[in-house]
């Protein structure tokens, strides 16, 4: 089978175009196995939207996927589980988000894909991974980190399988 990502040294991943970063993103879901929260980071245009695309598309969803920029949160519900897409990149305070009642998103069966999380800081949960897209000729670069035992486990079992 033909990857259309390529591991480079461990933790990255480089993104030749569009396709190989939804690739990531639906190998990435295929793997998740429960609650999740999953924090992505990167300049505009570096392909996080694109791999929550994948990732949804990776758990099934045939719909179509757009950027939460001005809605904040767009909900998908699945089988047995519900995936939240935030963008924070217009977020003004932190604060804001006790307005739209952010603690009640974090739940059990939920995964969380979190765009501009650093504009949410100190009213957020802790990521379980943390994923930054970067230009990288000629296409992207995904810099793959678990900051939680299950995702630890998640990534070791991707790598060795030489999924990623």
């Amino acid at each position: 089978m033909l990857k259309r990502f390529y591991p480079m040294k461990k933790n990255f991943v480089s993104l030749p175009n569009e396709s190989a970063t939804s690739a990531l993103g639906a190998t990435l879901a295929k793997a998740c196995d429960g609650t999740h929260i999953i924090y992505l980071y990167g300049d505009i245009g570096t392909g996080k939207t694109t791999f929550c695309r994948g990732f949804l598309q990776g758990l099934g969803y045939l719909g179509k996927v757009k950027s939460p920029t001005y809605t904040l949160v767009e909900s998908y519900f699945l089988d047995l589980l519900t995936v939240y897409h935030f963008d924070f990149y217009r977020l003004a305070n932190p604060e804001e988000l006790e307005f739209i009642g952010i603690f009640d998103y974090f739940h059990q069966n939920t995964i969380c894909l979190i765009e501009w999380p650093q504009q949410g800081k100190g009213f957020l949960p802790e990521a379980d991974l943390k994923i930054s897209f970067s230009n990288y000729n000629p296409g992207r670069l995904a810099k793959i980190q678990a900051l939680s035992y299950d995702s630890i486990q998640l990534l070791k079992n991707l790598f060795k399988q030489n999924k990623l």
